[in-house]
């Protein structure tokens, strides 16, 4: 697997090896030992799966306990994923980097703990899946707005259109304002 390092210190992209022919392909997406020697993250304790049309943004998302890594990719169709660096401490503190997944590129974002992180469905639908190195905490979850003009996320809207979002991501907090990590 081939490993990339992003502007932000400590997200990285994993690009895995396809094997392919007339029948079809096999990649490895995940082994823990590679994985941890990468990151040096805890285990991955839980794995999610998700559905969305295209226009929706799903984000900012973090918690405050139970702080997640998420090691996420794209099954089907194509995502516009965001991570933004909420360590204080970091020398890339309330920076943000975006890349394209997909079903096609076959590329996975590492986003350690400490991390908001989110993404925008470009495709007309599209399957994401995500490894977590701690559990779901919904009484945690902080949500930064999507569109705070402090962070100038560069979303690549659908015909320039609105996403399509959540109450409590239509509620989300300014980055200013919302908790940040040591």
């Amino acid at each position: 697997m081939n490993v990339i390092k992003t502007k932000l210190n400590d997200v990285l992209i994993f690009e895995p090896k396809v094997f392919g022919d007339e029948r079809g392909f096999f990649m490895e997406t995940y082994r823990s030992d590679f994985f941890t020697e990468q990151t040096g993250s805890l285990p991955l304790v839980q794995d999610n799966h998700s559905k969305s049309a295209q226009g929706i943004l799903r984000g900012l998302h973090y918690q405050l306990e139970h702080t997640q890594g998420k090691l996420v990719r794209v099954v089907q169709g194509s995502v516009f994923d965001v991570a933004v660096d909420l360590r204080q401490s970091s020398t890339t503190f309330g920076q943000w980097f975006g890349i394209e997944l997909s079903a096609q590129n076959n590329r996975q974002l590492w986003v350690p703990p400490g991390f908001a992180h989110g993404f925008y469905v470009t495709s007309e639908t599209a399957e994401f899946v995500y490894k977590c190195s701690d559990y779901y905490h919904p009484q945690s979850e902080v949500a930064i707005k999507w569109d705070d003009p402090s962070l100038s996320i560069e979303w690549p809207l659908v015909d320039g259109k609105q996403p399509n979002l959540s109450a409590k991501d239509i509620a989300g907090t300014a980055f200013a304002d919302a908790p940040k990590f040591k």
